[in-house]
């Protein structure tokens, strides 16, 4: 590969300008839905708190003698938004019913073929909808998308989508029939017997006493490759320790092997996109950061806020709805037949 100048974009102009393209295809798919597109702040006092995603931050200060809000005073850290999910949710509690944004959002230690650390995110939500009702959405979004990319690109590097529906696989289903045995009720010595007998090279520093940590290594090493083989699926029905913001599911709440209303979308076996039926209940969403917290504390990362504008929205009602968050640019770089992340974006970490 031709290798340019550090001041020129790692794309190509006409990349870039069919990217240009789609962004338009996808406001004019939300309008005709009738959602209203929204801004929110890169830069808050708020941040999504997650075990294992690391925020950047900026030092704040007010100059001496301005007047500031009692929630702002003595606060000397502001977070780059990882996604601009708890702003949005504010939005929903004043009494917005269909929103969707184009954004950028940040997160620390994300570098690769398929990670840029500032990186272009949709995310929407809808009033009253379901994690299942969302799928449908998505995938009609995604034809949408794949439609003008046909239209303005040569398409012959780019596998095609499913002419069927995509298919759905539940968490459960996948390990089951992938991994062969249970996500929900295996323990951990059942994860680890598995890992030996396919010979899976174990990672150093690799906690052998987790739980979670083994199904996150089968996952990759047996489920996602099967899921890459089948174009474009949706895996939907996550344990609830992987899916902090979503509900989970009514029939379930008593249940050791619970599931949440989560999905996921692979196409070629690259995450698309995350979308939650919504908790809207403000203490669980307390006790699960507090949860988050802690993990953080045992990895030594940076300690995150746990009181937020989002908690004080959802002490005053969030109502039910369904919301997804979308990687922009992973879904462009599928879509015009691309197979690193740095051929879409004009100017990655390294050139920014």
């Amino acid at each position: 590969m031709t290798e340019f100048p550090d001041y020129l974009p790692t794309a190509a102009l006409e990349t870039l300008q069919q990217r240009s393209v789609l962004l338009q295809t996808i406001r004019e798919f939300f309008h005709a839905r009738e959602y209203w597109e929204v801004e929110t702040p890169l830069l808050s006092r708020d941040t999504v708190v997650d075990a294992y995603i690391d925020p950047f931050t900026s030092e704040w200060r007010a100059e001496e003698g301005t007047a500031e809000p009692a929630a702002n005073r003595g606060a000397a850290i502001r977070y780059l938004q990882t996604s601009p999910e708890f702003a949005m949710k504010r939005l929903l509690t004043a009494g917005a019913d269909r929103i969707y944004q184009i954004t950028h959002a940040f997160r620390q230690a994300e570098r690769g073929e398929m990670h840029n650390p500032e990186f272009s995110m949709l995310e929407w939500y809808r009033q009253g909808e379901t994690h299942q009702e969302q799928m449908t959405f998505v995938e009609t979004l995604v034809r949408a998308i794949y439609q003008t990319a046909a239209d303005i690109s040569d398409q012959s590097k780019r596998p095609p989508l499913p002419s069927e529906a995509f298919p759905r696989l539940s968490y459960e289903a996948a390990f089951q029939q992938f991994a062969g045995l249970s996500a929900l009720s295996s323990s951990a010595e059942e994860f680890a017997r598995v890992a030996e007998s396919k010979q899976i090279s174990v990672p150093g520093g690799f906690d052998a006493t987790d739980r979670l940590s083994w199904q996150n290594l089968l996952l990759v090493e047996l489920v996602e490759p099967e899921l890459k083989r089948r174009g474009a699926v949706f895996v939907y029905d996550y344990p609830p320790e992987q899916s902090a913001l979503a509900r989970i599911h009514p029939a379930d709440e008593e249940s050791p092997h619970a599931v949440s209303e989560r999905f996921e979308l692979y196409l070629q076996g690259v995450e698309i996109c995350n979308g939650y039926h919504e908790l809207t209940d403000a203490e669980e969403l307390r006790a699960r950061i507090q949860k988050q917290s802690e993990l953080r504390q045992q990895e030594q990362r940076l300690t995150l806020p746990g009181e937020s504008y989002l908690l004080q929205a959802m002490e005053a009602g969030l109502p039910a709805c369904a919301g997804t968050a979308l990687g922009l640019d992973r879904l462009i770089m599928l879509a015009l037949g691309k197979r690193r992340l740095q051929e879409v974006i004009a100017f990655p970490f390294d050139r920014a």
